[in-house]
């Protein structure tokens, strides 16, 4: 596995992460947890070094399986977690945003516990909390840098300007937010400020969450509790509509004897040398597909051939509900 480095940081990983998200969360049934550990040590043998959870993934399952199962590894691998949403007594999240200081603090080292590690790699803020400056927030993560708790600093779905106040106080190592052939945004305003920043971009979603493999489709019925279901982008009609998107990676693919989903990640691979998808999974199968896409090359004729074709396509359907929408900072 090729390795690439997150902006100006030093912090170098695999060209391809993981999203462990999907094993405890939001795409249906947990996985089982032997099962997950052992796809989690699968990928380490195949030479991934970047993997990525959160406090909210279960909640909070996530980080403990992610922790068993790279405490082996602990001198190769980076991991990257993630704080600022709310949670009541019981632990569950209440659908609020809290990045009080107080709440960093308390939270990371509860991170740490789970992970069984002493020092986090990579602390994003999952969501820009519009109650606390962002200048508190980097101020908090910067002290947690000096004790030794945390060695690097992340945001995620946050705006321009939050990243240049945040960068300020505290060097951000990576942004974390949606990138992919069928979600452009990111190119019009964030690519421009990380470049010039030296920050690194970790694109989440990058198969855009399993529709650009090619395997779903307008008759594909998802579990109950599996997100997508809420999602406008993928309701039947919007489906059908963004096929156009698949049938364009599915015709390169062939040209190169891989897949959709390796075209689509080495297309994201191909965008900036500090960009680091972190493709998630269920299936051994899958991650090895996935792992490939590092090793197809697209020449700049295919890069234009996809630019041009891509240019005639507008995706259907908003990425998020209504009320996700609200929490991605703009």
């Amino acid at each position: 596995m090729q390795t690439r480095t997150l902006g100006r940081s030093g912090l170098e990983v695999s060209a391809l992460g993981l999203g462990c998200m999907g094993l405890s969360f939001a795409l249906g049934p947990a996985v089982e947890r032997q099962q997950a550990i052992t796809l989690i040590r699968a990928a380490v043998e195949r030479g991934v070094t970047f993997f990525d959870t959160a406090q909210v993934y279960g909640p909070f399952t996530n980080e403990d399986v992610v922790g068993e199962a790279l405490a082996p590894f602990r001198e190769q691998v980076v991991i990257a977690t993630k704080f600022g949403f709310d949670f009541d007594a019981d632990g569950k999240p209440t659908g609020a945003l809290d990045s009080q200081p107080a709440s960093i603090r308390r939270t990371t080292d509860d991170s740490l516990r789970r992970l069984r590690v002493e020092t986090i790699d990579l602390l994003y803020q999952h969501r820009v909390d519009p109650q606390v400056p962002i200048e508190e927030v980097a101020g908090t993560v910067r002290e947690l840098i000096a004790e030794g708790k945390v060695r690097h600093f992340g945001l995620s779905e946050a705006g321009g300007r939050t990243i240049r106040r945040a960068h300020a106080v505290q060097p951000v190592t990576a942004l974390q937010s949606e990138y992919s052939l069928w979600w452009r945004e990111p190119e019009e305003e964030i690519l421009p400020v990380l470049e010039e920043l030296g920050i690194g971009f970790v694109p989440f979603s990058p198969l855009g969450r399993g529709f650009l493999t090619g395997k779903i489709d307008e008759s594909t019925t998802f579990d109950s509790n599996d997100f997508r279901n809420t999602v406008p982008r993928f309701s039947p009609e919007n489906r059908k509509a963004n096929q156009a998107v698949v049938d364009l990676l599915a015709r390169l693919a062939g040209e190169k004897q891989a897949t959709p989903a390796q075209v689509a990640l080495a297309w994201l691979l191909a965008q900036k040398p500090w960009i680091v998808p972190i493709p998630g999974t269920t299936k051994l199968h899958r991650l090895e597909e996935n792992l490939r896409g590092a090793s197809v090359e697209l020449t700049p004729d295919d890069l234009q051939e996809i630019e041009s074709a891509a240019a005639h396509i507008t995706v259907q359907g908003a990425r998020y509900s209504e009320n996700s929408q609200k929490m991605v900072d703009r």
